[in-house]
């Protein structure tokens, strides 16, 4: 006799803490179909999980087609008992729970099975943290407030009006997303799809239920894309995922905070064949060109950095690895040469190597180094201090003592504790100072170790520090070379914070823009901005450039190979275009310094 067979769909609910997934709930689509079914979504947060089931000589079978029926795979092994399992031993156990079955096929006689299974369940259906929801095949929408107290209905027809006590009765509304558009996630919504799309969910969200589609694309953009447009259920094959990608939604996805003002340079003497005597060297640590572009487009579309014409690309890979660390790249760039990670100031083999300011301060050059890290920190470093180890902390900071430059400002004072710092510099109190001092070398230590972001209220002190900083440097009537560091892009990246890598790289255009004014008032000064390397594999998938919003996402917590941008401006600016080992760029700036090494 042919068999007698029904299908389901169970769909498990979770209600997850509103920081972990924002407003939208994760739908378990196939959930059969996982590793482990009930117990990989369960554990990983998902919000529903589903499961077609067959009814089969009395039995209820979960499968996605008939033909796949295994004896084993039943409805109360792969859903109920876990699910009672998990209660038992306190898991997730007041979290409210949506449990879906959806009846593909002969709905009463289906259902009357279900509630016949599901009354030896007692602490499932006496659970007022659970709601047991029939999909698909409904009964008449008129009957559903004659079942079982503990039975639900996800209503599908949306020009269907029901009574009061039978919408009591509906937990959620659902329908075919196909119906009203054949997006496939990729890209963005027409506009005549958009619409439709945004009235149905209207019209469903008309019954003030949960509302839900299902066959809708599966991917991140498509998932906020249905958030934004206020889906309650997000429906997904891929749970974990999903979940993830919402519990760090709010973490990734930021409006910005601080802006910087855009200069438009003279270009006057920008790429004319005119001797350079100052050169600005601005670092922005980890600013890869996904951390400039998250800044522009968080900055209305444009910074003072992006006004520029002279652009090239920079390798940046270390002596010994394919990517580089700080303290290497660092030195590429104030030493000419490729070494260790680790290493700074000293070639591979750790001999010390002459970095570009002291062989500019034998030519009579003033020199200075900016940071917004401590001034031991790797990049700052490899301006004045020789060593292996950039943890090496007592000869960083004695090669500071002993160096000649002119100008210093940095975190780290604790560093210098009974070193007799005073001796080598004056040491101000505040950077405003800089600019009126006539002593001939000075530092300002602006915390005991890291200097705060940003975020934490920096203000502009890395601006400010570059003004005064520059004035200081002008007084002394000779040729100077100044590095300027924006640190904390790269710890931002560090920490996958893509508010503070967005804070931090406007914060260093503010630094860029006082650098161009300079150079722009001061004929000969050359301005150069680049990067060490890139940090996190930065991406920024969607945003909104009118509400100053950007969407972050990461592949790593720490450095990458990728090559980083370098931008000049002012005299012969053109020559650092192109694609170039970051070590070639100290041997160009001596070559338009008309210097030999």
């Amino acid at each position: 006799m042919k068999k007698i067979i029904s299908i389901f769909c169970l769909q498990f609910f979770l209600f997850a803490h509103a920081q972990e997934l924002i407003s939208s709930k994760v739908h378990s689509h196939n959930d059969y179909n996982q590793g482990v079914p009930f117990w990989d979504a369960y554990a990983n947060g998902a919000t529903s999980i589903e499961a077609d089931v067959f009814l089969q000589d009395n039995n209820l079978f979960v499968a996605h087609n008939q033909s796949d029926i295994e004896p084993k795979r039943t409805l109360e092994d792969l859903y109920l008992k876990p699910l009672t399992k998990a209660l038992e031993l306190g898991f997730k156990k007041d979290k409210e729970l949506f449990l879906l079955i959806d009846l593909k096929t002969d709905a009463v006689p289906t259902l009357n099975r279900l509630i016949k299974i599901l009354d030896s369940y007692p602490t499932l259906i006496a659970d007022k943290h659970i709601k047991i929801i029939i999909s698909g095949n409904r009964p008449n929408p008129n009957t559903y407030s004659k079942y079982p107290h503990y039975i639900y209905f996800d209503h599908q027809e949306l020009d269907t009006p029901l009574t009061a006590e039978n919408l009591d009765k509906v937990a959620m509304v659902s329908v075919d997303f196909k119906k009203y558009s054949v997006w496939n996630g990729k890209g963005r919504f027409t506009h005549e799809d958009y619409n439709r799309v945004k009235n149905v969910i209207a019209q469903g969200k008309s019954f003030h239920k949960p509302f839900r589609f299902w066959a809708s694309p599966d991917g991140n953009s498509s998932w906020k894309a249905l958030l934004d447009l206020g889906v309650d259920i997000i429906n997904t094959d891929h749970p974990y995922d999903c979940v993830k990608y919402f519990g760090s939604l709010s973490q990734r996805y930021i409006t910005a905070s601080n802006f910087s003002k855009v200069y438009t340079p003279t270009f006057k003497t920008d790429q004319k064949q005119m001797p350079v005597k100052n050169i600005i060297l601005l670092i922005g640590d980890g600013n890869g060109l996904s951390q400039i572009s998250s800044a522009v487009l968080a900055n209305n579309g444009a910074l003072s950095l992006t006004q520029l014409r002279s652009i090239g690309l920079l390798k940046t890979q270390s002596a010994d690895d394919f990517t580089t660390d700080s303290a290497a790249a660092g030195t590429a760039l104030a030493t000419g040469i490729k070494t260790n990670n680790r290493a700074i100031g000293v070639d591979s083999l750790g001999k010390p190597v002459q970095n570009i300011l002291e062989l500019l301060q034998k030519k009579n050059f003033s020199t200075g180094c900016i940071t917004t890290d401590e001034i031991i920190g790797a990049t700052p470093a490899a301006f004045f201090a020789h060593t292996i180890e950039r943890g090496d902390v007592a000869g960083i900071s004695g090669d500071l003592l002993k160096s000649k430059l002119n100008l210093f400002v940095g975190g780290g004072a604790s560093y210098f504790k009974n070193k007799n710092i005073d001796s080598q510099f004056s040491m101000l109190s505040s950077i405003s100072e800089i600019a009126q001092t006539s002593s001939p070398a000075v530092g300002v230590l602006v915390s005991e170790k890291g200097v705060p972001s940003v975020l934490d209220g920096r203000g502009d002190f890395l601006a400010d520090a570059t003004r005064n900083s520059l004035a200081f440097l002008k007084k002394k009537n000779k040729p100077f070379f100044l590095m300027v560091e924006g640190a904390q892009i790269d710890s931002f990246g560090h920490a996958n914070n893509v508010a503070g890598i967005v804070a931090e790289t406007l914060d260093f255009d503010k630094a860029i823009t006082e650098a161009l004014v300079f150079a722009d008032n001061n004929e000969g000064t050359l301005v150069i901005i680049t990067a060490d390397h890139e940090t996190s594999g930065f991406a920024i998938p969607q945003g909104n450039v009118k509400k100053h919003e950007i969407e972050g996402d990461f592949i790593t917590h720490d450095h990458t190979a990728t090559m980083i941008p370098i931008f000049a401006y002012g005299p012969q600016s053109n020559k650092f275009t192109g694609v170039y080992e970051n070590n070639v760029l100290f041997h160009k700036m001596l070559e338009v310094l008309n210097k030999e090494k």
